[in-house]
């Protein structure tokens, strides 16, 4: 009998994939702009490194930042470069997403070639939009975290040692593999995560299980690999080690040297100091939903997945037991946080790919996901419609949140119901990976346009510069990095880690210097920490947030002081540029500019 033949589109799903994962990934850039908490910080501090040239040492707001090494400031910095040398519109937009679009592709093609090696194009096909339709993977590819960017270098690093090991022996790769995770050591401190992999590459040559296969273990590649890891690290380190350690002017370095080295590395993981959790919550709390779908298809996949672990099939186990491995690392940390699995999300999917054909024909499956689709969108569906009819409790929600995703909402629902009436539940699956597209398109352009003004302090720092002028210098006490990104005028702060009060002692003798052209944003919690004579008379900023703010001047809190008595931890505060879009002209002030504050 004839083989049926097949299209280069069914042979070559790397290229197909590839470019799908562009355009999933990929819709929504320019969209919005940085939203709280992580994201800001990075795009500051990638503007700043074009400002101010200051490469080696990432700066937020004119002051060291010393919790993560300056690799994914770079990238950003980078792609800002470029998009402003081809003058892009909305680069600054744009730039700071980018890392972590080209992450998740990388990643995605990674997963997806070793895939075809091990299984053939079908599988990878099926390894590859499983992948992309992975909750935690497409989330954190759209969100500007280093996550997904540290991601890719793990699995460079992953993808390098397996090239070597299973189908190799490849010295280049392996060697790659290593300088890789040295790169992602330099973007956040666990790229050197591969290395768990090598513990069950051991096991398997010692017992002779997989010797056929498996290319055996190398003290001197060991070794020059690990000359290959400390490359990266030694063209970073030691002009930082020197730079901190010389006596330059600048304040607090030696501080920096000994936090990045030591505090933000093996500290954090050993005795965290935030994000505490139980050893149990990746397991109960982030795995569940963080790998979905696939993890509803467990019950189907492990039976399939136990018969090739007995068979001691090293293509299931090195990929598995990098997730298990991993998993139980971070598990053993006082601190979790749901992004530090992101790095196993592929090795996952790899380990699980062979099962991937038979689960599109598990009837009960596909409709437990098929169910995943219609209940989850028609919940959300009503309760858009819900917002829409102007019930007062989601007035409440709407005015609590500060945006109105009623319409999107109820779109997102109506399209649920649709893709769950036109594809049948014995093909459950399928309706998945066809609502996932749908959510993330949504998502990334509806839900961007009306989440943006909420999350963002754009419209508030605009606002800020039409109520003083572009020329007005603008104090930021216990400032918020997205501020002072946004900020359309010149910007000083009094040190991030500096007390509040002490603060606000600094900010009433600033604003006393220079009167006419100085101003501060505040909110409730700041000027309550001020003991004046009288009630303080500020302009209230008709735009707020999470917060009521008031623009104060010297005049608002003349006689006033904190309620500290220690001195200010800065005595000159940092002026900053600009770094928002270009300033708007001057406006009307607004009608309730005369609203007075309780003290």
């Amino acid at each position: 009998m004839q083989a049926r033949p097949t299209s280069w589109l069914t042979r070559h799903p790397l290229p197909w994939l590839t470019l799908l994962a562009l355009v999933v990934l990929g819709l929504g850039l320019g969209f919005r702009h940085p939203w709280p908490a992580d994201e800001p910080r990075f795009a500051l501090i990638a503007q700043e490194m074009l400002t101010t040239h200051h490469w080696l040492l990432p700066h937020r707001a004119g002051e060291l930042y010393p919790d993560k090494p300056p690799v994914f400031m770079w990238s950003i910095a980078l792609g800002l470069w470029v998009l402003k040398a081809f003058s892009v519109p909305g680069a600054e937009r744009i730039a700071f997403l980018l890392p972590s679009l080209l992450g998740g592709v990388g990643t995605l093609a990674l997963m997806t070639d070793l895939a075809r090696r091990f299984y053939g194009p079908r599988i990878a096909w099926l390894a590859g939009l499983t992948l992309l339709s992975t909750v935690l993977f497409t989330l954190q590819a759209k969100t500007a975290q280093i996550d997904m960017w540290v991601t890719f270098f793990v699995t460079v690093g992953l993808y390098g040692l397996i090239r070597h090991i299973l189908l190799g022996p490849d010295s280049r790769w392996w060697h790659l593999g290593f300088f890789a995770m040295g790169v992602g050591i330099l973007t956040k401190g666990v790229g050197f995560l591969p290395l768990l992999m090598l513990p069950v590459w051991m096991i398997f040559l010692k017992t002779g299980s997989g010797h056929r296969t498996l290319t055996p273990l190398s003290l001197k590649l060991l070794g020059t690999g690990l000359l290959a890891l400390l490359a990266p690290l030694l063209m970073w380190g030691i002009p930082m080690i020197l730079y901190t350690s010389l006596g330059h002017a600048e304040p607090g370095l030696a501080a920096y040297r000994d936090n990045i080295l030591f505090k933000q590395t093996g500290q954090r993981y050993a005795d965290s100091w935030h994000h505490l959790e139980p050893w149990y919550y990746y397991l109960v709390s982030v795995l569940p939903w963080a790998w979905l779908p696939l993890t509803l298809a467990l019950p189907w996949t492990v039976p399939n997945a136990w018969r090739r672990l007995k068979r001691r099939d090293p293509r299931q186990w090195l990929p598995l037991g990098f997730v298990i491995l991993m998993v139980i690392f971070f598990s053993l940390s006082p601190g979790k946080r749901g992004v530090y699995m992101t790095p196993a999300t592929a090795m996952f999917v790899l380990a699980f790919a062979p099962a991937l054909p038979a689960l599109l024909r598990r009837p009960r499956l596909n409709q437990l996901v098929w169910g995943l689709v219609l209940v989850p969108g028609l919940l959300i569906g009503l309760i858009g419609i819900a917002g829409l009819s102007g019930l007062p409790v989601m007035a409440r929600l709407e005015a609590e949140h500060g945006f109105a995703p009623w319409g999107w909402w109820t779109a997102l629902g109506l399209l649920s119901v649709l893709i769950a009436h036109l594809i049948p539940s014995r093909r459950g699956l399928v309706a998945f990976g066809l609502w996932s597209v749908m959510f993330w398109g949504l998502w990334s352009t509806w839900g961007y346009k009306v989440m943006d003004p909420a999350r963002s302090t754009q419209a508030l720092m605009k606002q800020v510069v039409s109520m003083t002028s572009p020329d007005t210098t603008l104090a930021l006490p216990d400032f918020d990095e997205s501020m002072v990104l946004q900020a359309r005028q010149p910007v000083v702060q009094f040190g991030y880690d500096t007390p509040e009060p002490d603060q606000l002692l600094a900010l009433v003798a600033w604003l006393d210097q220079a009167p006419e052209t100085r101003a501060a944003l505040m909110n409730e919690k700041a000027l309550d920490h001020l003991e004046c004579p009288a009630p303080v008379t500020a302009t209230r900023v008709p735009i707020a947030d999470r917060h009521q703010w008031w623009l104060v001047r010297a005049v608002d809190v003349a006689g006033c002081r904190a309620d500290a008595t220690a001195a200010p931890v800065l005595t000159a505060p940092t002026t900053l540029p600009p770094t928002g879009d270009k300033a708007t002209p001057p406006g009307p002030p607004a009608t309730d500019e005369a609203d007075t504050t309780p003290n």
